[in-house]
């Protein structure tokens, strides 16, 4: 499939510690760029936020290097490592105690830098980012968030657009041990949700490829990125509290990962081993 390439300018800005602890530690931030400009538009500004902890560079070398090496492939990728040093202080208690917040400075760039920008992908889930993704679409900008677990309600409510990044194809990779997964294949697992549910079966969504067309939900539509998997309720694990599913879809709220079978009559696909990922 093809299309016009885009004239959009983009600006990527990723709140790394707020991704590393909900739920992102391990994300590809090259696949983060591919659906920023997912329809071919320009990476104006790549900026990537994240914490350093001098003090334990100096007595850890496995540290250092480890960060070093990290923030050096993120610059390969294109991306300019804004570092924000970890202050150590001591509360009432005695207790040390560690901070390092890039807010303000990721909060002052995209504002600063969106004159020049049409589209902002925010990577993060922090509710304090409400009042910049207002500020920036009164810029003129979309802004779209990109984010896994513990989400701001309301930061998904102002953002242009949210997708939840564990159904972004790859850009968490699913660990299969020795065996590579192919997301999409048959006999692989993807990430999904589950949009149709009736009795005792429903039909898994997910994202075939990373697309343009993301608003085609309609699988059957030839311009769609959107695949579908059918499951029976025998299939579904549990919630968090062991309560049964199923009788709480079709929801958004649950992020499934799963693999894709042919079925009996080889008419589409099937989820099997299905697995919940989240509950966002």
């Amino acid at each position: 499939m093809s299309w016009n390439k885009s004239t959009a300018r983009v600006g990527v800005y990723v709140d790394s510690a707020n991704i590393n602890r909900n739920g992102g530690y391990g994300m590809g931030y090259e696949i983060l760029r591919e659906f920023a400009c997912r329809d071919q538009a320009e990476a104006v500004r790549l900026n990537a936020y994240v914490s350093y902890d001098a003090e334990k560079g100096r007595r850890d070398p496995y540290y250092f290097n480890r960060t070093n090496s990290f923030y050096s492939v993120l610059r390969d990728f294109g991306y300019k490592v804004i570092q924000k040093e970890v202050k150590w202080f001591t509360d009432e208690d005695g207790n040390r105690v560690a901070k390092a917040n890039a807010d303000l400075d990721l909060a002052v760039d995209a504002l600063l830098q969106s004159e020049k920008l049409d589209r902002v992908l925010l990577a993060t889930g922090d509710g304090d980012f409400v009042q910049v993704v207002r500020a920036l679409q009164n810029k003129g900008c979309r802004v779209e968030v990109v984010a896994f677990k513990n989400i701001s309600q309301e930061l998904r409510r102002e953002a242009d657009m949210f997708l939840c990044g564990y159904l972004i194809p790859d850009l968490l990779p699913i660990d299969r041990g020795a065996e590579i997964n192919v997301w999409g294949e048959i006999e692989h697992r993807v990430r999904g949700i589950c949009y149709y549910h009736k009795n005792d079966f429903g039909f898994m969504r997910y994202l075939k490829r990373i697309d343009p067309n993301l608003w085609q939900t309609d699988a059957k539509h030839p311009d769609s990125p959107y695949g579908t998997a059918w499951f029976h309720d025998s299939s579904l694990p549990p919630s968090s509290n062991g309560a049964s599913i199923g009788g709480e879809l079709p929801s958004r709220k649950y992020i499934f990962e799963f693999k894709l079978s042919r079925t009996d009559q080889d008419k589409g696909l099937r989820a099997t081993d299905i697995q919940l990922v989240a509950e966002i």
